[in-house]
């Protein structure tokens, strides 16, 4: 049978016990751990000077040249430990390889840290005999510890999404779990190896096996400041929304004007586009739109000093709007479909088709209503539709730019006639037209139906945009 895995990876970080999991990997005939093998600083382990015939200058040249003599070793088989600020260039080629076993060791990131402040103290990040044994205390720098706790997290969560959309898993192993036999024979047979420990490897020590309290030396500011610290992250504001990538095709270049401007549906993308052709006095046509990534690369090299844009409109507008044109309406620019399923399965009292504009405000005001409570549960991955970017969150959509190249300016656009202009000026366009105001679509406006309990359920349903863009109250 063809072996499952070929060389491996152990993904830590600094004082997680990586150490002693590499020596007692190598403990077993078959595994070969090689130490930091990707770490800029060197090669392996401080005092070495190549891995496998490959030096460091080859390594840094070409990170693959030691992969594959790693993954292609007749002895052992191959691995490392990888910590998040190792060469990034390998992380792609280990995770998107399945052939490449994925172990990730934890600890506690206050341990961790502790631990970490304490080697830096002493000089010491190994010990093999209790009398070579060197003691400091650590001193909780809270700005330092939320720094190292955030990269920690980002590199985690990283890993866990990579492992998921890729189909593939991987072994966990907790700082604990080191001094288990059992585990690290669970290891083993994860990779592979048949072969059995009978005990650890003793050579390593624990270095501060002493409780926290006595290895800080300030630590009542350590437990108020940890104490201020959202360990459950509470106050986040749950997104199930599906990410979205750039939408690159959307983008909409100058004609001369080296300006790039980055639509959000449900917004004012046309105002913008004819503001944007009458800078160099032509139509909307001739601007430059439905462009591939190359397509804009090119753009971009070639407009030097370009600036790219988007415009963001408060969210209860942006949702009336939407539900106007793509939902009450049923003629031209309707999801005449989506809207028949809304009727149908979500009970949303919308006038017969083609009847919109003859309802009353009231009417108008209670399908709005409906569709509002529709989005809430839309948004939450409660619904068998589809998020459409009509109405997803303008954060998703800006995170989703993102992928590609991010605005340099975000705009608003209750304040888009000042910023247009102040645009235009910095790209060498003194005298811009003036941006036409946005032109609303159906018979009832939003004016003709606000009140408290709207402004509450739009609050409610877009929760992440009130609170990342900082939007107020619509009126």
């Amino acid at each position: 049978m063809t072996a499952r895995f070929n060389s491996f990876v152990v993904f830590a970080e600094m004082r997680t016990g990586s150490n002693f999991l590499e020596a007692n990997l190598n403990a077993f005939p078959g595994i070969k751990c090689h130490g930091e093998a990707f770490n800029p600083h060197f090669i392996g382990y401080p005092n070495t000077t190549h891995i496998l015939g490959v030096d460091q200058a080859t390594r840094d040249a070409d990170p693959t040249a030691l992969l594959r003599q790693i993954k292609h070793d007749p002895e052992a088989m191959g691995g490392f430990r990888y910590f998040h600020d190792h060469d990034p260039r390998v992380l792609d080629l280990v995770l998107d390889d399945p052939a490449v076993a994925k172990i990730i060791l934890t600890r506690n990131p206050v341990e961790s840290y502790v631990s970490w402040k304490i080697a830096q103290a002493t000089g010491q990040w190994k010990l093999t005999d209790m009398k070579a044994h060197k003691t400091a205390q650590a001193v909780f720098d809270p700005a330092e510890f939320e720094a190292h706790l955030e990269a920690l997290q980002a590199f985690q969560l990283l890993l866990l999404n990579r492992l998921q959309t890729s189909g593939q898993t991987a072994f966990y192993v907790a700082y604990e779990d080191l001094q288990s036999v059992e585990v690290m024979n669970g290891i083993a047979a994860y990779l592979g190896v048949p072969v059995l420990l009978e005990e650890l490897d003793k050579n390593l020590k624990k270095q501060n096996p002493s409780p926290l309290s006595e290895k800080v030396s300030n630590y009542a500011a350590m437990e108020q400041a940890l104490s201020r610290l959202d360990r459950f992250d509470l106050t986040r504001t749950p997104n199930f929304e599906p990410r979205r990538g750039p939408n690159v095709p959307g983008y909409v270049t100058g004609i001369k004007a080296p300006l790039l401007f980055m639509p959000i549906a449900g917004g004012p993308q046309q105002e913008v586009r004819r503001w944007l052709a009458a800078l160099d006095g032509e139509k909307q046509n001739a601007l430059g739109m439905k462009m591939t990534q190359k397509d804009l690369r090119q753009w971009k090299r070639q407009k030097v000093g370009h600036r790219s844009f988007a415009v963001l409109r408060h969210p209860i507008l942006r949702a009336h709007e939407v539900f106007c044109h793509r939902i009450l309406n049923s003629g031209q620019g309707s999801y005449l479909q989506l809207r028949r399923t809304l009727v149908r399965r979500y009970r949303l009292p919308l006038p017969e088709e083609g009847q919109e504009n003859a309802i009353d405000t009231a009417t108008h005001r209670a399908a709005f209503v409906a569709f509002l409570n529709f989005l809430k549960g839309n948004l939450a991955g409660q619904t068998a539709v589809r998020v459409d970017p009509a109405w997803a969150t303008q954060a998703q959509i800006v995170q989703g730019f993102g992928e590609f190249t991010l605005p340099d300016m975000i705009l608003r656009e209750d304040t888009l006639v000042r910023d247009l202009a102040a645009l235009a000026a910095d790209v060498g366009y003194a005298d811009a037209p003036r941006v036409e105001p946005a032109a609303f679509y159906g018979a009832h406006s939003l004016e003709d139906i606000y009140d408290e309990e709207l402004e509450v359920m739009g609050a409610d349903v877009y929760q992440r945009d009130y609170m990342m863009f900082g939007f107020d109250r619509w009126r």
